[in-house]
């Protein structure tokens, strides 16, 4: 099997090229985006295997069964950034549904601690040998209530952690699971009652702008909010509205609506367009990471191997367990 990589940086050949070898697959790794300028690059492979911030719609989806690829493999659980509907019966959808909950689950937790206990701020202070505490005061987390929206494995992971530090842990999910040690609530209670709010649900029509103006309103002062999940999940003009009004004690955002472009890209020397990143970045108890919370070895590594399982599956004719459904079943 021929496989083009979109999107891709070194970091993704250190996993994927070695194991390659073992399955026989033959890789072409593209440092560019998946889009209609670059499609043709695909020309002659069975499938393309794409990043979050690859794009991939209804005319992308019809080039590709023309050119006849079989499979877009992504390298994420998430797949909003796939016209699956367009894709059923074309081309299979296949995704990466687990590869380590813990290692974004760690992520949250960690950019809760860093902006509630402003680490960010302590650590510029102290490379200029300022020792001050003034303005460095955070808050107990213990006996403190968290909200975490969505309980799939991440969500899962959160909340074990969570109620480490013995924090009451809220839980909102349309589809609750038995096995989660945590009281499942409505959707506005849990906003209106929780100190942290950490979002761990895919992005979807119904989640769409998730937190917006009305569930801010409904919000705590000072709340603290973390998403490490899809950006789209809040709206980013509302949620500036929310920081200039100091609703917030915090925010840590590894996500962001407009990310394409921008994060996995090093911007440093760019005047940044994005009138509302550029805002976010002034507030200073908000700390913006770029998508980074799954990036650990143990996750490359799972990553790496169940999309390659995935194409193997495709190439000899296996269940493809994890196709993405219209349902956003798999």
């Amino acid at each position: 099997m021929k496989i083009a990589f979109y999107g891709t940086k070194p970091y993704d050949r250190i996993w994927f090229e070695p194991l390659a070898a073992d399955y026989g697959f033959e890789l072409r790794f593209i440092e560019l985006p998946c889009k209609e300028e670059t499609i043709a690059l695909a020309e002659g492979y069975d499938a393309i295997c794409i990043f979050v911030n690859d794009y991939v719609d209804k005319k992308l989806i019809d080039k590709l069964y023309e050119m006849g690829v079989k499979a877009i493999l992504l390298r994420s659980a998430g797949f909003n950034h796939v016209d699956v509907r367009a894709a059923q019966g074309k081309v299979a959808v296949l995704r990466v549904p687990s590869y380590s909950p813990e290692a974004v689950a760690e992520f949250a937790v960690t950019l809760l601690l860093a902006v509630n206990r402003h680490i960010h701020k302590a650590y510029n202070r102290t490379r200029d040998f300022n020792m001050s505490l003034n303005g460095l005061m955070g808050s107990d987390l213990n006996h403190k209530v968290a909200g975490v929206v969505g309980t799939g494995k991440i969500g899962q992971a959160m909340i074990r952690i969570l109620k480490g530090f013995g924090m009451q842990v809220l839980a909102y999910d349309p589809y609750p699971a038995e096995e989660v040690q945590a009281e499942y609530v409505p959707l506005e209670e849990l906003i209106s009652r929780a100190d942290v709010i950490s979002l761990h649900c895919p992005l979807t029509a119904d989640t769409k702008n998730l937190i917006c103006r009305e569930s801010i309103a409904r919000m705590k002062e000072g709340v603290y909010l973390i998403n490490t999940s899809r950006g789209g999940l809040i709206d980013t003009e509302a949620l500036i509205e929310g920081l200039l009004q100091k609703k917030f004690a915090g925010v840590g955002l590894d996500v962001y609506d407009e990310e394409e472009g921008i994060f996995y890209e090093d911007c440093s020397e760019d005047i940044i367009e994005d009138e509302n990143l550029a805002r976010l970045m002034t507030f200073p108890n908000v700390i913006i990471t770029s998508h980074m919370g799954f990036f650990t070895m143990e996750a490359m590594q799972a990553i790496a191997i169940e999309t390659l399982e995935n194409a193997y599956a495709l190439e000899n004719g296996l269940p493809l367990v994890n196709s993405v459904q219209l349902s956003g079943q798999t």
